[in-house]
């Protein structure tokens, strides 16, 4: 498992590593001469400007990367020291899950805050600290923070699951049906449309709003655990779903 997670990392920081590597440098100037006061107004607002088009840049450099790793499964010539290691394949399948998780959301965590950071310096102290009074004076601030931290974690990993299920489907099952990546399509569709059904489950519990022929729910602050917990068993169920398909003949 060491290994398998060794070699996803480096896959996964080909593309990231040199971008968030710039944009580490560059923000952490910025933020360490704004904190000083040495910044002019013509300054924080070049920050600023650079800070939203690094975040646009770690985003683009993400996904690359995730397709890196993803490649490392399914694509020749990585999938065969992949698919020939002597392990068990949720192993891999989990090890390039955490790579994809952890390095994708610490980057755009690093890049969100800047951004934020940047914003309140250019702005002023005095606009800075009314903004700050008010979302400390919210009730329950910290709480619903966090849970919405968890919520977009936990949405994340279905995103992640689903495409990787997919694909999975799209090299083993679906290879020699015709037109089999555009199956994959309507099954990533499906499963999400799966998962939005089974999200009905907790209707008796939120706001439900019903938009044409879409129905939404709005989980009260009491639900959203229940929430973020039905998010992950759907990811989970994914998760050994793609891991079983992972044991069968995948076709590369």
């Amino acid at each position: 498992m060491k290994a398998q997670f060794k070699y996803a990392f480096l896959a996964g920081l080909r593309y990231r590593g040199p971008v968030f590597a710039v944009i580490f440098t560059v923000n952490t100037l910025f933020i360490i001469f704004g904190s000083l006061g040495l910044l002019p107004m013509a300054l924080r607002i070049l920050a600023v400007s650079i800070s939203g088009l690094a975040f646009t840049a770690m985003f683009a450099a993400n996904i690359g990367a995730d397709i890196t790793i993803g490649k490392r499964m399914f694509s020749l010539p990585g999938a065969y020291l992949e698919m020939l290691t002597p392990v068990p394949r949720y192993k891999i399948l989990l090890a390039s899950i955490l790579t994809m998780s952890m390095m994708d959301i610490i980057t755009l965590a690093f890049a969100f805050v800047s951004q934020i950071w940047l914003t309140f310096n250019m702005i002023g102290n005095n606009i800075h600290e009314t903004v700050w009074n008010l979302v400390r004076s919210y009730d329950g601030f910290a709480f619903h923070a966090v849970w919405l931290i968890l919520l977009i974690i936990a949405c994340y990993l279905l995103i992640v699951m689903v495409i990787l299920f997919c694909v999975t489907m799209k090299k083993s099952i679906f290879f020699k049906i015709p037109a089999s990546g555009f199956l994959s399509f309507l099954l990533a569709i499906g499963c999400f449309y799966a998962a939005s059904l089974l999200q009905l489950i907790l209707a008796p519990f939120c706001e439900v709003n019903r938009i044409g022929l879409t129905i939404m729910l709005t989980p009260g602050t009491s639900i959203l655990p229940l929430f973020i917990l039905l998010t992950l068993l759907e990811a989970a169920g994914l998760f050994v779903l793609t891991a079983k398909l992972l044991e069968r003949k995948i076709n590369l």
